[in-house]
């Protein structure tokens, strides 16, 4: 009798075939909003005016304003791994501001006469964490980045949750060790505004603390961003925000690395 037992290597997913590209009409966008309702909805309990439960679409008035960033997995029917929102000032302009004007007053950053450009909304299916994806994602910004001249960038990035108690150590080492220059120092505004110097530095364990911050914002330390004064409690995304702000010119070669590591399709 024939084995129709599978095999090991027949049950291994294809590896995955990553392409990058913007999104090309109403179908891309609506492809990176259903990812973003599956990430800051369904996983991290996120809510808004504008979130459609019934179409699984996270969506705001940004998004007809912006340019968005997919990394899509060819080897499985082109699904999307990965998304990025990015504004700059003509869309930030017709939108009526950027989404960070909300809770950081960006007056430091539109008076540097600089060009600026806002990354939000990014998250990578949870299939695809962990691997090559973001990096892919990386290198599409990286790409986009050297095309438009954009020279500083900014954007709101978030911890789960808005217990301060519990993100006391994180914010304080944020506070304490990767603050923006005065020049570039956005801070948060009230009513949402809430400090993030919470634990002297000389009482923070500094290696757990580090642990405590998600991956994303450790990847912008990395790269050499800083954080704005003060973090912003979104009570409809459950999330305590803080503002990063990466000045290109500050990459430096070991820094960029991960910038551009991963050449993408």
């Amino acid at each position: 009798m024939p084995d129709h037992r599978t095999s090991p290597r027949q049950m291994t997913a294809p590896e995955p075939d990553f392409r990058l590209r913007l999104a090309r009409g109403g179908e891309d966008v609506a492809a990176a909003q259903r990812l973003r309702y599956e990430v800051f909805v369904e996983e991290l309990g996120g809510d808004g005016p504008m979130v459609d439960h019934a179409a699984r679409l996270e969506r705001d008035r940004f998004d007809a304003h912006a340019a968005h960033l997919l990394v899509v997995d060819a080897a499985a029917g082109g699904r999307v791994a990965g998304v990025y929102r990015l504004l700059d000032e003509a869309g930030a302009a017709q939108a009526g501001g950027f989404y960070s004007e909300a809770e950081f007053d960006l007056a430091p950053l539109r008076a540097s006469g600089r060009r600026l450009l806002e990354l939000g909304r990014s998250c990578l299916h949870r299939d695809y964490r962990g691997g090559a994806a973001m990096y892919h994602l990386w290198n599409g910004l990286a790409e986009h980045v050297a095309q438009t001249g954009a020279e500083v960038l900014f954007g709101v990035a978030s911890f789960h949750g808005t217990d301060l108690d519990a993100l006391a150590a994180p914010l304080s080492l944020l506070h304490h060790r990767h603050l923006a220059p005065p020049g570039q120092r956005v801070a948060a505004r009230p009513p949402g505004a809430v400090a993030m110097d919470r634990i002297p530095e000389d009482a923070l364990d500094r290696q757990q603390a580090l642990l405590a911050i998600p991956a994303l914002i450790k990847a912008y330390l990395r790269l050499g961003g800083t954080v704005g004064e003060g973090a912003w409690i979104d009570r409809d995304f459950n999330t305590t925000d803080v503002c990063l702000v990466m000045d290109t010119a500050r990459l430096n070669a070991r820094q960029s690395r991960i910038y551009t590591r991963g050449a993408a399709r």
